[in-house]
């Protein structure tokens, strides 16, 4: 059984269906919420709504992992520099977002970016995500979503979170 408070926020299980860990789900996005409902893949009530608004979920996508587990590692955090710190900053305060777009927003050459995100997933800081439907620039363009399906999107990691934690105190100390 899957505890409710331990959904990522924006997501919630549906009632109709009762989802469980190990069944296939789907979300299916409200036009008018940001919350993704977490539905059985064969649930019933879906075969009646608009199929643009649903896409495939994991369940590790959605699941909050325990972030108290010590993930911080010394040899890994020496391997970045400030662009990648820019790029994690960008995920963790914009959310998911692909490469062209970091680009552009943070101006930075579209192959570095590129390099910077192929880097950035295999040390387990950001995870590609599959195409889904996203909040289009967050907080900047009320209410509007996109889905691009060529694109590849990442999402910043707990570990990532971490890293970026680190990074604001050790610049912290450097200034004192």
């Amino acid at each position: 059984m899957v505890d409710k408070h331990n959904l990522k926020e924006n997501y919630r299980l549906a009632g109709c269906c009762n989802p469980a860990l190990g069944d296939k789900i789907v979300g299916f996005l409200k036009i008018d919420s940001s919350i993704i409902s977490v539905h059985k893949a064969g649930c019933k009530n879906l075969a009646k709504v608009n199929t643009d608004r649903l896409f495939n979920l994991a369940w590790d996508e959605i699941i909050k992992i325990d972030t108290d587990q010590n993930q911080f590692d010394e040899l890994e955090y020496n391997k970045l520099d400030d662009i990648d710190f820019m790029i994690l900053k960008h995920h963790q305060v914009m959310g998911v977002d692909y490469s062209l777009v970091v680009a552009r927003i943070l101006t930075l050459p579209k192959k570095t970016v590129f390099e910077r995100h192929r880097k950035l997933k295999e040390l387990q800081l950001l995870k590609r995500i599959q195409p889904r439907i996203i909040r289009y620039r967050k907080n900047i363009v009320k209410n509007k979503w996109i889905k691009h399906r060529n694109h590849t999107y990442y999402e910043i990691t707990p570990k990532g979170c971490e890293f970026l934690k680190h990074h604001s105190l050790i610049k912290k100390e450097k200034r004192s």
